[in-house]
């Protein structure tokens, strides 16, 4: 089981003292809180892709690599990679390149954008977005199993003869999370290719989201990739936690109520009794979290909202270090117990391989100067090393 911390990168006005914090302050402040996270006892830290005011996570991959470089243990993911907006061929090769530099510590979450402005900057239609989505990644799918890939779709100019680099490190893709608020087509294709499903798991009750867990789980045993208990299952929620549970509401509640979100609408006693996010003391935290469980059945993957709605860095390192202490190792041994057997673990870059090529050395794909640049017929890559003196040096 797997737990994390997510960040939507909103750079929103903190109620309390009234300021707003620059970009580079946001910036250099969810470093310093993805960093801390490892350094507390997460397991992923996530971030959210957006193209617009008030987000600044315009390049998830750009930040992800910069954690990467400053953390050993922590896998990096995201909280979504826009798969309707940007061109597969790009989704590929940047998430590709990340692997490599991470060492295989990432995965990504892909999702559609409900932003409707976005679209047409990228040059796309929102009302296409279902589709637009199902055929990217239908194209980014094979990007990543196939040295040459020829294809023609609907929504993009052909490819003939393309090879999407660098290749996936050790030969294996970056493990997939589909996430979705709504739309159980979403769940379908990650059912279908045997993949992650991510529920958004915010600002609705449970049982709104556990009607897409269900069908997800129901199709991916339909699919043929194991039994529902072994569907691979992720859960968002929003947590903020003071040593007792007075304090944890008035420290929240302005928060709350400004929150460009839910912010002047139900109070925040009717949100947290009604919608998974909790405001309270660690055993409040704990006891909500462990009743997840109880609605979803095993998962593998919990991730918290710590850091929108203004509040400043120094409070959500607070945050972290509150449910560091006090909340993860009571939650990590919990959900260990009478966990079903059959229920495997969050797929990891090292299981992944494992999978593919057991205890065999996996492939290291080597580009075939000798086979000059325009390559046809054929994959445009050796799989054995190199001779020295190669054009790559390789």
């Amino acid at each position: 089981m797997e737990f994390g911390i997510f960040s939507v990168s909103d750079v929103t006005r903190d109620p309390v003292s009234g300021e707003t914090p620059s970009e580079a302050e946001r910036i250099d402040g969810l470093a310093r809180i993805a960093v801390h996270a490892e350094e507390v006892g997460f397991d992923v830290f996530a971030i959210g892709e957006h193209h617009n005011p008030p987000f600044f996570s315009s390049s998830p991959t750009t930040f992800l690599a910069y954690i990467a470089a400053m953390t050993k243990t922590l896998k990096l993911s995201t909280s979504t990679t826009l798969i309707t907006t940007n061109d597969p061929v790009r989704i590929a090769e940047e998430y590709a390149m990340l692997q490599h530099l991470a060492k295989g510590r990432m995965d990504l979450m892909l999702g559609r954008g409900n932003t409707a402005p976005v679209y047409p900057w990228f040059g796309k239609d929102i009302r296409s977005a279902l589709p637009l989505a199902l055929d990217n990644y239908n194209l980014l799918h094979r990007l990543w199993r196939e040295d040459v890939v020829d294809y023609d779709g609907n929504f993009r100019t052909p490819l003939q003869g393309f090879t999407s680099t660098p290749r996936p490190l050790d030969d294996v893709p970056p493990f997939v999370w589909h996430g979705s608020i709504r739309t159980p087509e979403i769940a379908e294709q990650a059912a279908y290719y045997g993949d992650g499903f991510f529920a958004n798991h915010l600002f609705a009750p449970s049982e709104h989201f556990l009607r897409l867990v269900r069908f997800y789980r129901e199709r991916f045993e339909h699919y043929g990739h194991g039994t529902q208990q072994q569907a691979i299952v992720g859960l968002g929620g929003q947590a903020f936690v003071a040593k007792n549970s007075q304090d944890a509401v008035a420290q929240f509640r302005p928060y709350f109520n400004e929150a460009p979100v839910y912010g002047h609408g139900p109070r925040l006693e009717d949100f947290t009794s009604q919608t998974p996010l909790t405001v309270g003391s660690p055993q409040e935290v704990i006891d909500k979290t462990l009743g997840f469980r109880e609605i979803f059945g095993d998962y593998q993957r919990q991730m918290f909202l710590v850091d929108h709605a203004g509040l400043p860095t120094k409070t959500v390192l607070e945050q972290l270090d509150l449910l560091g202490e006090h909340v993860l190792p009571v939650l990590r041994t919990e959900m260990a117990k009478d966990r079903d057997p059959e229920v495997p673990e969050s797929p990891s870059h090292e299981s992944l391989v494992r999978a593919k090529y057991g205890d065999a050395a996996p492939r290291q794909p080597r580009p075939n100067a000798n086979r000059g640049d325009n390559v046809t017929g054929g994959s445009p890559y050796q799989d054995t090393p190199a001779k020295a003196g190669s054009a790559f040096g390789l």
